[in-house]
């Protein structure tokens, strides 16, 4: 029972919200409409490809990708004409370019200044107390409550 569970876990991957009427008739174009649709980001769901989002915008995108490639242009000219409408925003994996630098260098500015604030937190910290030896009466004492040694 317990094994059934966990195999249909291993077996439950997210479902394409594409639906069955937008899909090219054409198998090699649908194939590139999906590829395609993978690598555009759903502007309403943000973290989704457009293939994945059941939004009505990706929807919108989705069937405009497959007018696009069912138009003749390749993939380069459909996500050029996407990217047009939309910025670059839309790509899932946006180049590096004036606009797009702080969506690539703010994850690494966030890690450094994190890192710069640790270190100047660790300095302005009182430094620990050196390791002194026990007085003869805190020896004592010590001794007491441990009990007799062996």
């Amino acid at each position: 029972m317990r094994s059934a569970a966990v195999f249909a876990l291993l077996l439950a991957t997210p479902a394409a919200a594409v639906l069955p009427d937008e899909m090219l008739p054409d198998a090699a174009q649908e194939q590139r409409a999906r590829a395609l649709s993978k690598d555009l980001r759903c502007v309403v769901c943000q973290n989704q490809s457009i293939d994945d989002s059941d939004a009505p915008l990706a929807r919108d995108l989705r069937l405009l990708v497959r007018e696009q490639i069912a138009a003749g242009k390749s993939d380069a000219a459909v996500r050029e004409y996407v990217v047009e409408r939309y910025g670059n925003f839309v790509l899932l994996k946006p180049p590096v370019e004036g606009d797009t630098l702080l969506l690539w260098a703010g994850p690494f500015a966030v890690l450094l200044l994190g890192g710069a604030g640790l270190i100047l937190w660790q300095r302005r910290r009182p430094a620990a107390a050196a390791d002194t030896a026990l007085t003869a009466a805190e020896q004592a004492e010590l001794d007491r409550l441990s009990g007799p040694s062996d």
